[in-house]
């Protein structure tokens, strides 16, 4: 037992990457080659992480899923691999030369089929989405998109998910800088703002977990 969550060095990390992550190996191969990208491969989640959404995926029974920022395809690919055929995902992003990368590992994996891209700013799509009457219809949102915006997308994540259904916020712990007072950057003060919010926001039951940077879970009630 322990009273709090336990840290992770290398060693541990390599231990628990070694003995529960199952990456199928067209993942693999995305995450090596946005890996190679240099600094912006930052915006790529980590294969547990990949895991987990997608654990989450089969344990609610989602068929309609949403992210909110796709970058090379990553978690998009991770969740479309766990949903059962009839299953869908929207996926929206304004990166044309991105998500080029995200379409050929969807093709490669068999999911094409299941995903739709919408490209243009997150905002706009949504407000679309629920203009075409698709508001309280998605399972599962996931939001890991510009950080200013991410309080924007969490209301709207809210009125597109269905009662009982989860939005997902990555980056919450934002590398521990949200827990610096001497941070005060425009993105680490939206996250700080939004996980004060969330704290005391009664219309979801809530869960952080510490995977990845972090990984917000609102249930709407």
């Amino acid at each position: 037992m322990s009273p709090r969550t336990i840290g992770m060095d290398d060693r541990l990390y390599a231990y628990y990457r070694a003995t529960s992550v199952r990456e199928p190996a067209v993942l693999a191969r995305l995450r090596e080659q946005t890996a190679a990208l240099g600094s912006q491969a930052s915006m790529q989640i980590a294969p547990e992480q990949g895991q987990f959404l997608a654990l989450l995926v089969e344990l609610t029974g989602a068929v309609r899923l949403l992210e909110v920022g796709t970058f090379t395809g990553y978690s998009a690919l991770a969740c479309a691999l766990a949903l059962p055929p009839q299953g869908r995902l929207i996926c929206c992003d304004v990166s044309e030369e991105w998500t080029a990368v995200a379409r050929r590992y969807w093709a490669e994996a068999g999911v094409a089929g299941r995903i739709e891209l919408r490209l243009g700013p997150a905002l706009d799509t949504l407000d679309a989405l629920l203009a075409e009457g698709l508001g309280e219809t998605f399972d599962m949102v996931f939001i890991d998109a510009d950080k200013p915006n991410y309080d924007a997308y969490y209301e709207q994540a809210l009125r597109l998910v269905r009662p009982g259904g989860l939005v997902a916020l990555d980056n919450t712990l934002w590398s521990g800088r949200v827990a610096d007072p001497e941070d005060t950057t425009p993105r680490t003060e939206a996250i700080r703002a939004l996980n004060a919010k969330l704290g005391r926001d009664d219309r979801v039951s809530l869960c952080q977990v510490p995977i990845g940077d972090g990984l917000t879970l609102a249930r709407r009630r």
